[in-house]
Formats: C-alpha cells, sequence, structure tokens
C-alpha cells in the first residue's frame, strides 16, 4: 500500500469518526444540468452534485477573514486551535513544542496531496499551509454572508473542509473553485472535488453553472468516488477558545 493510499484512508477514517451532525442547510433544489448520469451511485459525490443549487456569484462586497471569527479557534473545545488539531491530523512524524500535544513544532506531509511530494513542516517557516477546500471568500460570494456568525466560525474551522497542503500551489488556488483551479496532482482531483461537494452540500453554499459542470466533469472519472461525511456541528457554540 503507497504512502498516499494509506494517508487517505487515515484521513478518511477521521472523518468517518468525526461528529455525524449536520445540522446546516442541505438543499434539495436541483441544478438546471439535470442527473448525473447512470453512472452515478446512491452517496456517491458525482450523484451529490444535483443536490447543489446553482446560482450566480454574488458580489465580494463586506468580505473580512475577520467575518468567519478569529483564525483557528478552538470550536470543539479540546484545548488546542483548529491549526493544531489540522496538522496533528495530516502530518507524519509529528513533534510537539514543551512537553504539551497541541502545538506542533514539525512534521512531513508525507506526501502533500496537492502536489504528490513530501513536504518538511518547521514551525515559524513552515511551507506547509491549511487550506480551506471551500475558500471562505468563495462561500462568502455564493450564501455566506447572509449568514449568521456562528455558522461562519463553523464553516472556517470544519475539519471536512481543512487540509495540510504545500503552502505553493494553495497561495496560488486564492479564492479558485472547482471551475478555476484543480490540484496539479491529478490523482487528488477526485477526492478533492468530492470534498469541495460535501462542504458546500453540508453548509448549503451554492455554485455557479461553471462550477456545477467542472465537478461533473471531474467526479465522471470516478462515478463511485464517495461523498465524504463527518465534520463539526455547522453552528459555532456560544463560547470557544480563540488562539
Amino acid at each position: 500500500m503507497s504512502r498516499r493510499t494509506t494517508r487517505t484512508t487515515r484521513i478518511r477514517a477521521a472523518a468517518l469518526l468525526a461528529l455525524l451532525v449536520v445540522t446546516g442547510c442541505t438543499p434539495d433544489e436541483k441544478g438546471e444540468g439535470g442527473s448525473s448520469g447512470p453512472d452515478a451511485r446512491a452517496g456517491s459525490a458525482l450523484a451529490a452534485v444535483d443536490s447543489l443549487t446553482v446560482k450566480g456569484r454574488a458580489p465580494r462586497t463586506g468580505y473580512e477573514r475577520e467575518r468567519f471569527g478569529s483564525a483557528w479557534a478552538d470550536t470543539d473545545s479540546n484545548g488546542c486551535g483548529t491549526r493544531d488539531d489540522i496538522l496533528k491530523r495530516d502530518l507524519e512524524d509529528v513533534k510537539f513544542r514543551d512537553r504539551g500535544d497541541c502545538d506542533v513544532a514539525s512534521g512531513t506531509l508525507a506526501p502533500d496531496p496537492y502536489t504528490g511530494k513530501d513536504v518538511s513542516f518547521v514551525r515559524g517557516r513552515s511551507r506547509v499551509d491549511i487550506d480551506h477546500l471551500v475558500a471562505l471568500s468563495d462561500a462568502w460570494q455564493k450564501g455566506a454572508g447572509g449568514w449568521e456568525p456562528s455558522k461562519r466560525i463553523a464553516f472556517a474551522n470544519d475539519p471536512l473542509n481543512l487540509l495540510a497542503v504545500d503552502a505553493g500551489p494553495n497561495r496560488g488556488k486564492g479564492d479558485g473553485d472547482t471551475a478555476t483551479w484543480l490540484p496539479p496532482d491529478k490523482g487528488y482531483r477526485c477526492a478533492y472535488v468530492a470534498r469541495q461537494v460535501a462542504v458546500k452540500k453540508k453548509y448549503g453554499v451554492w455554485v455557479t453553472g461553471a462550477e456545477r459542470d467542472a465537478m461533473k466533469r471531474v467526479l465522471s472519472d470516478c462515478p463511485q468516488e464517495k461523498l465524504p461525511s463527518g465534520g463539526n456541528p455547522t453552528t459555532a457554540p456560544g463560547r470557544f477558545h480563540a488562539r
């Protein structure tokens, strides 16, 4: 079994063991593109694309990172910030600062899902970012601008929407959606798009027509790719620790 297969299996297992609470909007309204076709199996990411609402992109007016709460808030109240939670989940050979088990000092992405290459993480001079698979700005323009603050905070810290990746391609992605950006490593594209579909379905984030079509193109090559589940509740608790 390859390191990529092992790492992907581990991440999916963690998602399945996470809370299966999905309290956000999951619209039943279908897009204008109709059925995903006979190869779309029940429970697959491809079949789920048709459950996403299709609308035009709203203006970016009013978007600020702060509208999604303090960066890496401890919304699950485990005593660790979300960034360190994801680093612990996704890195190999993790070492911590001091004697605690929160502040990740170093580790290795083995491999980075976006490039397929190994990337070292060293706190303070990191080449590793925590990516929002569905970018906050993209979500803002597709529904999140009208959400309650607690839902935006939950979205920004949901492990289902977060992935440790090579900083280079991540920063090139910006707030791109499936229609405008895909991981350079083609072998990860099905899993990547499936996670985007799952996040958008869970939170009721809509897609553009071009985005919907791009999702179908990618997932038609892997019609049995399952729709991921799990993550945190879609409403952050009234009180949580910010780091």
